[in-house]
């Protein structure tokens, strides 16, 4: 058994990504061994993993991937490696981004050669797809923006590139709520060259509300129009809630709003924010509200603030200052109330913050941090890429390390690869909160410190929150999508004379 199927989509979060989840958990239920892979994805939002846990040679390497390619590897009952996002796009300013290739820092690439740098990545990304093919049963690979990019198609290797690469069926996912989803669909393959045409087999329509008698005459005329089957139509649900991707709707978690007793998270919204799933975990709890806050008066009623990670720590420093959020911070741990720094945000709570070798940009910059901890840090070009565990407040915890950022601690005692003193905490540690024990423990004393009343659920489970929306997500997969007809699909190849559509058709 050996096929793969690619997961594209009309636009940018279409629902690839939840789409591609969800198969890969109804797959693995099918007893298919299914891994997720994704040639290149552009993210802040990343994951430690092994570098390849099939190779007793690189036993214990870590490599570092997508954090939506680990989340959809977990779905798939698979371990997460660096094959499963071979390229990492991490924006680092408006027109540059740090490239991450097979897990490792691979240099950077700009908007002005975004073409030309980006050739030699598609050797490394194909491989990686060939070497997973010859692994496991299946691969759900999951594109990247929208296939007919016709501007980009002679450089594409995330869509088009790849599935001409394993003459892999595609299935486009369009957003209905969005509106012009049949449009989307018709223009999706109808702008394709016919080699490209030839792959494209059928459409899964996502956020779908209403009636679905109202929507059957469209998709049959669809069909007619195109050829290519409709596999089915996916019900928007409030319920699914998958790790982000991106920073494009950072939204609040808000299960503990209206409350009297809720504990007040607020999130600084930093512009360059990453890692920002590290407060999902706080989302969960039933008596928790989080809101993402880019004001002064955002954290003014705030019981604990929270300074995510990010990856410009020197530029979002300096956005502290220029929006008043440095003070306001500062006034906020003046009162005694917590405060929680991760990663670039826990660096920006230290004396100064240092990059001599330009790491982040011009060599030699240097700035003073908030001075809420007695820490330096200093940028070094190697990536520290760890998987720490340990114990903190009495409750065993785990994490990840994502940094090029050395921390000299100098007072305050130590805390999850940082450091803490008073109510102001510090940490290198990713994930940390995920770990339920931990996360109680910390919100309990940070509630007492702000005098709020709230008090940790006992019942709540990160763990099985996720598992649970893999299942959820794979139920309306398997309710509203033919999947046995998608894993045929995967198995068989493009269906053979598919219709060829204008203009495209005459290229």
């Amino acid at each position: 058994m050996h096929g793969s199927l690619l997961v594209a989509g009309t636009t940018s979060d279409a629902g690839k990504s939840a789409v591609t989840t969800g198969l890969c958990r109804a797959f693995a239920r099918r007893g298919v061994r299914v891994a997720p892979y994704k040639a290149q994805n552009m993210s802040n939002n990343s994951m430690v993993c092994a570098l390849a846990p099939h190779d007793p040679a690189q036993a214990g390497e870590t490599a570092e991937i997508g954090r939506a390619q680990w989340t959809q590897a977990l779905a798939a009952r698979a371990e997460p490696e660096a094959a499963m996002n071979p390229v990492l796009l991490k924006p680092g300013g408006d027109r540059r981004s740090h490239v991450v290739v097979m897990g490792r820092p691979g240099g950077s690439v700009s908007s002005a050669d975004w073409e030309q740098g980006r050739r030699h990545l598609a050797a490394a990304a194909h491989d990686a797809y060939d070497d997973l093919a010859a692994r496991y049963d299946v691969v759900v690979a999951e594109g990247a923006g929208s296939p007919t990019e016709i501007n980009l198609r002679s450089g594409d290797y995330v869509n088009l590139g790849l599935a001409q690469h394993a003459a892999m069926p595609v299935v486009v996912v369009g957003d209905i709520d969005r509106g012009g989803v049949f449009a989307a669909f018709h223009g999706t393959v109808a702008l394709l060259a016919p080699a490209d045409q030839a792959l494209v087999a059928g459409f899964v329509v996502n956020k779908f509300r209403g009636d679905p008698v109202l929507l059957d005459p469209g998709l049959r005329e669809l069909e007619a129009l195109t050829g290519r089957r409709v596999y089915g139509t996916l019900p928007w649900s409030p319920d699914v809630w998958l790790d982000s991707e991106d920073a494009l709707d950072l939204a609040g978690r808000r299960a503990g709003a209206g409350r009297a007793d809720a504990l007040r998270v607020a999130v600084v919204r930093l512009p360059r924010i990453s890692n920002f799933t590290d407060v999902d975990a706080l989302g969960l709890e039933p008596g928790v509200d989080v809101v993402f806050a880019s004001s002064p008066a955002a954290l003014a009623d705030a019981d604990l603030v929270v300074v995510p990670g990010t990856r410009a720590t020197l530029a979002d420093l300096a956005w502290l200052r220029e929006r008043g959020l440095a003070d306001a911070i500062a006034r906020h741990a003046a009162a005694g109330r917590p405060v929680l720094g991760i990663c670039g945000g826990f660096q920006m709570l230290g004396r100064t913050v240092a990059d001599p070798d330009g790491v982040e940009g011009a060599a030699g910059a240097q700035a003073d941090g908030l001075g809420l901890l007695d820490v330096t840090t200093r940028f070094a070009p190697a990536k520290v890429l760890r998987l720490p565990r340990g114990t903190a407040l009495g409750e065993p915890v785990g994490g990840y390390e994502i940094h090029h950022g050395r921390i000299t601690r100098n007072g305050g005692e130590e805390f999850l690869g940082g450091a803490r003193s008073g109510a102001v905490a510090g940490t290198m540690w990713h994930g940390s909160l995920e770990s339920d024990g931990f996360r109680r423990a910390y919100l309990a004393e940070g509630a007492a410190a702000a005098g709020a009343a709230y008090r940790p659920d006992p019942t709540v489970s990160f763990a099985a929150a996720r598992e649970a929306r893999f299942d959820l997500l794979a139920d309306l997969v398997e309710e509203h999508v033919d999947v046995e007809a998608l894993l045929d699909l995967a198995l068989s190849g493009p269906p053979r004379d598919l219709r060829l559509l204008p203009p495209g058709s005459e290229r």
